[in-house]
């Protein structure tokens, strides 16, 4: 179990990974219990710094399977996802898991057509859920779904009562992926600038922009990123823990806790599990990423691997290759032919 105290005290950013719940959410994509062992003992060794872990109120068999997670006891905070439903958090108490997350719709996209409520029925709603879950966790999280499409004025009113109730951190939600980093880091700016509690940013990939609306959010003073494996999750998935790591390490020059080296196997872990195949040219895990094949670029890397590298393929646990293309040239491809032992006669 992770102390509260020292994870706020933490100047980094926090990876909150969500690959056991958003992920699973991803199309076609249902985790055995063993894989969620699997998966979870490996993001914990990894050095993620916690993990929602699932929807206990979704079956008795959630519920369960989440009870055996919380029975591994990992070194690390695990949380479920709620609705902002007493029924939810009853079932989230079953599992023993040391925090909840609960999720309120803050659009009045959302509140309206989805729900058939009002604003104050919203705030209502979450201030008897927060009250009830603080009898029973240590951990509060409150997400404000559709947070991106949400009045400024009444995210700041929710903010406020979310205040008053104690709440650990706050969710930002871009559930529909529509934003972009400069919106992102104007518009979160003002957000941080208003709270006192510690802000976590949730993207969605719809539009190409989770890990670049995600480092936009820290660049704005959100402490905790979500993220899953590979980017998996609803649609066109989530910010990607792979990315969003080594783009904190080497863009923004920030202290990572994660083991980048790890990325890999995770990635393939989460593959295999999910029968889906990383695209060749996937950021960070691509198996093409670290293949030079220009000769401009494979003369300037041996020269100095700097040319063409903003970061050390070791450092993810890979390595620069070179390889056959149009674009080779003549002196490239007699390097290449030596290199597979093929003697080339003019």
């Amino acid at each position: 179990m992770m102390d509260k105290g020292l994870l706020e005290k933490e100047p980094r950013v926090l990876l909150c990974d969500t690959t056991l719940r958003d992920g699973e959410q991803a199309p076609g994509v249902a985790f055995g219990l063993h894989q969620k062992e699997m998966i979870a003992r490996a993001l914990a060794d990894a050095g993620v710094d916690e993990l929602e872990v699932g929807v206990p109120a979704m079956s008795w068999a959630e519920t369960r399977t989440i009870s055996q997670l919380v029975a591994l006891q990992l070194p690390i905070r695990l949380i479920t996802w709620n609705r902002a439903v007493l029924s939810d958090l009853q079932a989230s108490y079953k599992t023993g898991v040391e925090g909840v997350a609960i999720s309120i719709p803050t659009s009045d996209q959302q509140i309206k057509h989805k729900l058939k409520k009002d604003r104050a029925w919203v705030l209502d709603q979450m201030g008897q859920c927060i009250l009830n879950a603080k009898k029973e966790v240590g951990y509060i999280v409150l997400g404000l779904e559709d947070a991106s499409r949400a009045e400024f004025a009444f995210l700041v009113e929710i903010l406020s009562e979310a205040e008053k109730f104690g709440v650990d951190r706050v969710r930002f939600a871009d559930t529909t992926g529509i934003l972009e980093p400069l919106k992102v880091f104007f518009t979160l700016q003002k957000f941080v600038g208003v709270s006192n509690i510690p802000l976590e940013f949730h993207a969605h990939n719809d539009l190409g922009m989770a890990t670049a609306n995600s480092l936009a959010a820290v660049q704005a003073g959100f402490k905790a990123i979500s993220v899953t494996v590979g980017g998996i999750g609803e649609r066109a998935g989530n910010a990607a823990l792979e990315e969003v790591a080594v783009a904190l390490k080497y863009s923004l020059n920030h202290s990572v806790r994660l083991d980048l080296k790890r990325l890999n196997s995770l990635c393939l872990m989460v593959s295999l599990a999910t029968e889906r195949k990383i695209p060749r040219a996937k950021p960070i895990i691509g198996e093409d990423v670290y293949t030079h094949t220009s000769s401009i670029h494979i003369d300037g890397i041996q020269k100095d691997v700097a040319n063409y590298q903003t970061y050390p393929p070791e450092s993810v646990g890979r390595q620069h290759a070179t390889s056959f293309g149009k674009y080779s040239g003549r002196k490239s491809n007699l390097r290449l032919l030596k290199a597979k032992g093929i003697a080339y006669v003019p």
